[in-house]
């Protein structure tokens, strides 16, 4: 990005000293001024299309950082309840086990 804007400066300056210069004495010098604005231009386009890209980059990251977001927080609830559906098992076959004790109990 940075060659690119020392390049568009570059070439402004060349292109100010050359509108200095007499261009009826010698055309080639001409039609190298207008090769110049020509890459100016193009220069221009390309800077422009590379800030877009750029944008859409950022937009995209953000999008990506946010949905990852979204999945690690989907991840630890399902952590939490996976911790919580186990205790609750845990409770039961405590519970099923005192029954079983109090069955035996009874039957004895």
């Amino acid at each position: 990005m940075n060659s690119v804007i020392e390049k568009e400066k570059k070439l402004n300056l060349a292109l100010t000293k050359l509108k200095n210069l007499n261009l009826i004495k010698n055309p080639e010098i001409k039609k190298n001024i207008e090769d110049l604005n020509t890459q100016k231009n193009q220069l221009k386009i390309e800077k422009q299309e590379l800030e877009e890209k750029y944008k859409s980059l950022l937009k995209a990251h953000a999008n990506l950082n946010d949905k990852l977001e979204i999945i690690q927080n989907q991840e630890k609830s399902e952590k939490k309840k996976q911790i919580e559906f186990s205790e609750k098992i845990d409770e039961l076959n405590q519970e099923t086990d005192s029954l079983l004790e109090e069955i035996d109990e009874w039957q004895t």
